[in-house]
């Protein structure tokens, strides 16, 4: 038999509850509390394990500080800073002061801000940000992908570390949060990207659109790719796919879509007198609203007007697009929402993972009638 010190996996393992609902009952918790017949049998088991707790993981469940750690990828994009400004809300409400981190993408710099946040015995941390998938030896990269990006995929040990540094922050008497994608068996709040997007793709169909343009974003970001698989296999159900001509990669940033959509004009000459396919698009989705924004700049660059010689459409409806001409059409995701359910989430109020669902909102950049004739301008259908 071996004479390791028993460990607290073991504990909460034998006494058939998570590691998390162990720690709480044992250490103690800022933010959770315990059942007590869940209090009791855990404690029973410790006492038959002869399990002895850890001092600083008592301290730290017992004593933390006010600070709420957030942790997005891009504070600079408005996708970032309203869900910032709904954590920031739902913390005052708690008396609490969010700390915050931007990563730029990088994710040595996001598992290293999370440790900060664990040393710094925060309240909670609250960790927004698309997850990235295993990079694919049979795939080429796109010309346009962020070289952060890159590096984060090639070194695959670093989805681990956050998961388990994040579990030992939990273990420990820690909230967590996780906004985007799961990571491990964490909280999360998800956007339903796959359902906004398909929900998209029947609206624009619905109002006579037919050829149909992607700007998909870094291939392998989650919510890039969700999104542009739920709009491709929604038009390809309906009958006219997209084909892999137009589908183009780039960054999830407003230059990236400014690049993707000249290179998409390039290959289909659209909206040109000669020479222009009789394929061409006559509608663009691009994966975010920065995308497509940047995206209508290069069709104003290009000698092309929105939506006369091509349309566009977005994904988020970040608040900026109140100054965007012509209005544009896009997929609603309530980002305000989404950062007060995660603080709720993180403090222990709402205990089950959130799918947040979107709303098309169909808007000039999308027109195909003359101004103030569009039947359905203003639309909404929700995810």
């Amino acid at each position: 038999m071996s004479d390791a010190p028993v460990t607290l996996s073991q504990v909460a393992r034998e006494a058939g509850v998570s590691l998390a609902t162990a720690s709480r009952a044992i250490n103690g918790s800022a933010t959770r509390s315990v059942r007590e017949d869940l209090r009791a049998r855990v404690l029973e088991t410790a006492r038959r394990l002869d399990y002895s707790p850890d001092p600083s993981a008592q301290a730290m469940a017992r004593g933390r500080t006010t600070a709420l750690g957030l942790v997005v990828h891009d504070i600079a994009d408005p996708y970032f800073s309203t869900i910032a400004a709904g954590v920031a809300r739902a913390a005052e409400r708690e008396g609490l002061i969010v700390t915050l981190a931007s990563t730029e993408h990088s994710p040595d710099r996001e598992l290293a801000f999370v440790e900060l946040a664990r040393r710094q015995r925060s309240r909670a941390i609250i960790l927004a940000g698309s997850r990235t998938t295993p990079p694919d030896a049979g795939a080429g990269s796109a010309p346009a992908e962020t070289a952060a990006l890159a590096e984060g995929r090639s070194r695959e040990g670093r989805p681990r570390a956050l998961e388990s540094t994040l579990t030992a922050f939990q273990a420990a008497g820690g909230g967590v949060a996780v906004i985007g994608q799961a990571v491990g068996d964490l909280p999360v709040v998800e956007i339903d990207n796959v359902g906004g997007a398909d929900s998209l793709a029947r609206a624009l169909h619905g109002i006579g659109y037919r050829r149909f343009g992607v700007l998909a974003g870094p291939p392998r970001l989650r919510t890039a790719a969700d999104r542009t698989s739920g709009f491709l296999d929604t038009l390809a159900e309906l009958g006219c796919p997209a084909p892999d001509r137009d589908v183009v990669h780039g960054a999830f940033t407003r230059d990236g879509g400014y690049e993707a959509m000249r290179e998409l004009v390039s290959r289909s000459h659209i909206g040109t007198a000669s020479g222009a396919r009789a394929d061409a698009p006559e509608v663009v989705f691009a994966v975010n609203d920065v995308m497509a924004v940047g995206a209508m700049a290069a069709v104003r660059d290009a000698g092309l007007s929105v939506p006369d010689d091509v349309a566009v459409a977005g994904f988020d409806d970040i608040h900026t697009l109140r100054d965007v001409t012509p209005a544009l059409t896009t997929v609603r995701v309530p980002l305000e929402e989404v950062g007060e359910i995660a603080t709720r989430m993180a403090l222990g109020v709402e205990l089950e993972n959130v799918l947040v669902h979107t709303e098309v909102v169909l808007r000039e950049s999308t027109r195909r009638d003359p101004p103030g004739r569009h039947p359905t301008y203003g639309m909404r259908a929700t995810s």
